[in-house]
């Protein structure tokens, strides 16, 4: 099976979004570089005033493009599912998308997308796994985020840090309860307005 990774972007103080979501500044180094890097999205994933999609700087071309091209499929939480609106059936990354939610997919919503609504974070492992084969699961940071890494189910955890303190928001951990541990990062790579950081979760 392959890599459980939970990953987002996160401010110095550990914030994924502000109270409503906003990303802010957090994104900016995914466009204001000149490496193009090929997403399911394709130009369409870009934010408003951002044509010609993802951009980093090379520093962080190669770690960037690796990753994203051994995501088989995302996990993401329901109120990122409803703010993107799903990226509208193209995600960024990946062949699939599992959402862990209460509420079933709404009715008509692009019947084409792989995306499947699930209310339980074991469940949502089970059936990413099974969709991934060997490809990396990559499991959105936030409240859902947490709820898999408590239960036990993340193999590493991955940071793109970006210089900024929001002070409030989202946070990247969610409302996690309790101590746990990482290994040393096995990746440390300073980007241009970015740090990546991968840790493996100590068992």
């Amino acid at each position: 099976m392959g890599t459980v990774i939970m990953h987002s972007v996160a401010s110095v103080d550990g914030f994924i979004a502000d109270e409503k979501g906003d990303v802010g500044p957090l994104h900016a180094w995914y466009f204001n570089g000149d490496v193009p890097i090929p997403t399911g999205g394709g130009d369409g994933y870009a934010p408003s005033g951002t044509a010609g999609g993802i951009r980093v700087a090379r520093a962080s071309a190669d770690y960037v493009r690796s990753m994203w091209e051994s995501i088989g499929v995302i996990i993401m939480g329901r109120n990122l599912f409803d703010q993107v609106n799903g990226w509208e059936g193209r995600p960024p990354a990946g062949d699939h998308v599992v959402v862990v939610s209460h509420r079933p997919k709404p009715e008509g919503w692009h019947p084409e997308a792989s995306y499947h609504f699930v209310d339980d974070v074991t469940a949502a492992i089970s059936v990413a796994q099974e969709l991934a084969g060997d490809r990396i699961v990559a499991v959105n940071a936030g409240d859902a985020g947490a709820q898999i890494l408590a239960a036990g189910l993340v193999d590493e955890v991955a940071m793109d840090v970006v210089p900024v303190v929001f002070g409030s928001g989202r946070r990247y951990f969610g409302a996690i309860a309790g101590q746990h541990l990482l290994e040393d990062p096995h990746v440390v790579l300073r980007g241009e307005g970015v740090l990546h950081l991968r840790f493996r979760v100590r068992r």
